[in-house]
C-alpha cells in the first residue's frame, strides 16, 4: 500500500475505527427512521377520525395484492445479500446478476404501489384531499416509495459501473454495502408500514 493510498486509508477511519461513509449512512438511516415513525404516528392519529368525507383508507384496502407486492420486496433483500456475498467470492456475473435481480424485484413493488393508487383514486375514489387519513396515508406510503425509487436508482448504477468497469473495486464494494444497508432498511420499514397501516388499521369507529 503506497503512501497516499494508506493517509486516505487512515483518514476514512480516524476516530471512530469506522469508516466514516459506513457511518453516515446509520446516521442518516436513523434519522430516516425517526421521520417514518412520525409519519406513521401521523397516519394513526388521523385515521381514528371520524366525520369527514369518506372512504377512509382502511375501507379499501386490497390487502391480498398488497401482499403480492411485498412479498416481492421482502425477497428482494434475499437478492441483495446474494449480490453481496457474490462480491466477496469475486463472481462479477453473480454479482451483477443479483444486483439486477433486486432492482427489478423493487420494480415490481414500486410498480404495484403506482397500480394501488391508481385503483384507489379511480375506483375508490379516495383522492389526496378526501379526509386527513387519506393525505396521512399517501404521505406516508408514498415517501416509502420515493426511498424505492431512490434505492432502485443506486442498484442500476452499481450494475452500470460493473458493466462498464468489468468489475466492482474495493471501494465499489463498500459502495454496494452501503447501497445494501440503504436496501434492507427500506424492507423494514415497510414491514412496519404493512403490518401497522394496513393489517391492523380497522375502518374508523363511528364511521359508518
Amino acid at each position: 500500500m503506497d503512501a497516499a493510498a494508506a493517509m486516505d486509508h487512515h483518514d476514512q477511519h480516524e476516530s471512530t475505527g469506522i469508516d466514516h461513509r459506513k457511518l453516515g449512512m446509520w446516521v442518516f438511516l436513523s434519522s430516516e427512521f425517526l421521520f417514518f415513525g412520525a409519519l406513521i404516528t401521523n397516519y394513526l392519529l388521523y385515521q381514528g377520525q371520524a366525520g369527514f368525507a369518506r372512504p377512509y383508507p382502511a375501507e379499501i384496502y386490497d390487502i391480498p395484492f398488497t401482499s403480492f407486492s411485498s412479498f416481492a420486496l421482502l425477497m428482494s433483500s434475499l437478492t441483495m445479500v446474494l449480490a453481496h456475498n457474490a462480491l466477496a467470492r469475486h463472481d462479477q456475473h453473480a454479482t451483477r446478476t443479483w444486483l439486477l435481480a433486486t432492482a427489478m424485484l423493487g420494480s415490481v413493488f414500486l410498480g404495484g404501489q403506482v397500480f394501488e393508487f391508481t385503483e384507489f383514486i379511480t375506483v375508490g375514489a379516495m383522492k389526496l384531499t378526501t379526509n386527513p387519513a387519506a393525505s396521512a396515508f399517501y404521505m406516508l406510503t408514498g415517501f416509502h416509495g420515493f426511498h424505492v425509487l431512490l434505492g432502485i436508482l443506486m442498484l442500476l448504477t452499481l450494475y452500470g459501473i460493473s458493466r462498464r468497469q468489468g468489475e466492482l473495486s474495493e471501494a465499489s464494494g463498500l459502495n454496494l454495502e452501503l447501497v445494501g444497508l440503504y436496501w434492507h432498511f427500506v424492507d423494514i420499514i415497510w414491514i412496519v408500514i404493512f403490518t401497522v397501516v394496513y393489517l391492523l388499521a380497522s375502518v374508523p369507529a363511528g364511521v359508518g
